[in-house]
């Protein structure tokens, strides 16, 4: 019975490779938006480990 009270998680909002044929031009420009969304947050933790191995090696240095 504790199953039914989980919260169910959300479908994701695009998955890729799926067919777009069906979607609007309105729903096809939201995807476009959540996608650029998620490449910024990407490339964010990208830099972040980027300058934290950089610090990391810098303190290393001899």
């Amino acid at each position: 019975m504790d199953e039914d009270l989980r919260p169910r998680p959300k479908p994701p909002v695009h998955e890729i490779g799926s067919d777009l044929g069906s979607l609007s031009l309105h729903e096809l420009a939201e995807r476009i938006d959540v996608l650029k969304a998620e490449i910024k947050r990407l490339e964010a933790a990208v830099a972040a480990k980027t300058s934290s191995r950089s610090a990391a090696e810098n303190v290393f240095k001899f």
